[in-house]
């Protein structure tokens, strides 16, 4: 006999929750806000709306399913099982957050505030979520696959993220490595030693972010951004640091399916984290290298 479907709802704080965590009352708050020119009934409003939208999604879970719920605070410590159906109730970078914990279950994105995000990876409607969950535990034909850059230091450690991988100094400090695309150290072609504020590898996904801001910078020089579906990474190296002993040469590129960046640490540590969560973070050591590639695994978004 198979298990039902678990519905896990993904949803975050809001930011009236922790006006409240941290003043103690909605006075309090308030008071707090309008001496910073700030009205709380709208922080109060965008509050209700997210949580009506947890509620009918709670709501259209089927009655036989089992449920669970994960505020975004805990996923590094939640389990997720192979029949779980994942809802992410809230904003894009909330998709993002979870996908690097799941590995090839269903995500139904629930935009909670529609016409201000931009509603790339939460596509639906609260209303929505009804059809959409027997859809997507009978296997959601037609789900797109986002794939997902993974950092693999070759202590056998693996991370994944859906937007992007930062490797570099924890406070964003300059970073010190060698850097070289190939199979890795010690096999042919062309690396460098460099100093800088950390390396960017990044999807279709994120292009619209982080990564957008990196190929921007950079005067939009190199190859196009990939689609979010499409298996190809852009990577950047941000404020490469030119000296004797530092280069500035390879400083943007692709990545193909088949195709690893590498980077040997040449600093006394840094570290590698997906999507802006530093708390999950791989710590790498002096002379520890990584790759960076795209990941087995894709996210399975539905709709």
């Amino acid at each position: 006999m198979s298990l039902a479907p678990r519905a896990v709802l993904v949803h975050r704080t809001t930011e009236y929750e922790e006006l409240l965590a941290r003043h103690g009352t909605h006075g309090q708050a308030a008071f707090f806000l309008s001496s910073r020119g700030r009205d709380i009934d709208e922080v109060a409003g965008r509050h209700r709306l997210a949580r009506q939208a947890l509620t009918d999604v709670a709501a259209a879970v089927p009655l036989r399913w089992r449920s669970a719920r994960v505020e975004r605070a805990d996923l590094d410590r939640f389990l997720f099982a192979p029949e779980d159906v994942v809802i992410v109730v809230g904003q894009d970078g909330l998709v993002a957050n979870a996908a690097k914990y799941l590995a090839g279950q269903p995500v139904v994105g629930i935009d909670t505030e529609p016409g201000r995000n931009p509603g790339v990876l939460v596509r639906h409607r609260p209303a929505d979520a009804a059809k959409l969950l027997p859809h997507a535990a009978a296997g959601a034909a037609g789900a797109a696959h986002h794939p997902r850059p993974a950092p693999i230091p070759d202590d056998g450690q693996r991370l994944r993220a859906l937007n992007e991988i930062y490797v570099g100094a924890a406070g964003h400090q300059t970073a010190r490595y060698r850097i070289g695309c190939g199979a890795g150290p010690g096999t042919p072609g062309s690396s460098e030693t460099q100093a800088s504020s950390g390396v960017v590898v990044g999807t279709g996904a994120g292009a619209t972010g982080w990564l957008g801001s990196l190929r921007r910078q950079s005067g939009g020089d190199g190859p196009p951004p990939p689609e979010p579906d499409e298996g190809r990474l852009l990577w950047f190296v941000r404020e490469a640091w030119p000296s004797p002993a530092t280069g500035t040469s390879l400083v943007r590129g692709e990545l193909t399916r088949d195709q690893r960046l590498w980077l040997t640490v040449e600093s006394d540590r840094l570290v590698a984290f997906g999507d802006g969560m530093e708390a999950d973070a791989l710590g790498l050591g002096w002379g520890q290298s990584v790759r960076v590639g795209v990941a087995d695994v894709a996210l399975r978004l539905v709709g």
